[in-house]
């Protein structure tokens, strides 16, 4: 079933990527306790939609994201900590948006949200989606539909927060 308000963040092991490479584990549960987090999820590191709109997106509004309450924007794929540290880094992501490797599709399948795109020759991977959580429950939940990127942009979280 997927998120939903009310629902607590999956208590899932996760890697922070580091700029200098690699990642420090973690969890979701640590990660998002007593925080107001601004959580978006997407396909990959490096594909179109991501590296063009959804992730310069967060990294431009960061500051406002901060001022109406974020404590924490952070995104999450189905990478590898290398591969979000190669793609934060290439973006200028660090300091503004924390980049979450969810290399083994733990968190996507925990919080209902993996699709496949074994078609697209890209296997199991996260959903485009938006959420808010305060101390680790969920206020706010977006998911894309298909193909669209419409109700989990940067511009879309201020209106939410």
């Amino acid at each position: 079933m997927p998120l939903s308000v009310g629902d607590r963040i999956p208590s899932t092991k996760i890697k922070v990527a580091s700029e200098k490479g690699g990642g420090e584990e973690t969890t979701t549960q640590a990660l998002f306790a007593g925080k107001k987090v601004v959580l978006f999820g997407l396909p990959g590191a490096f594909t179109p939609t991501c590296s063009a709109k959804h992730l310069p997106g967060f990294i431009d509004h960061a500051d406002a994201l901060r001022e109406k309450g974020a404590d924490l924007i952070a995104c999450v794929s189905v990478n590898d900590a290398f591969v979000m540290g190669a793609w934060g880094r290439d973006a200028k992501a660090f300091g503004k948006v924390v980049l979450l490797a969810d290399g083994n599709g733990e968190l996507a399948r925990a919080l209902g949200l993996e699709v496949d795109l074994a078609a697209a020759l890209m296997g199991v991977r996260c959903q485009r989606f938006l959420a808010i959580f305060d101390d680790g429950v969920c206020t706010s939940v977006n998911v894309e539909q298909p193909g669209k990127f419409e109700v989990s942009s940067a511009e879309v979280a201020l209106t939410l927060l």
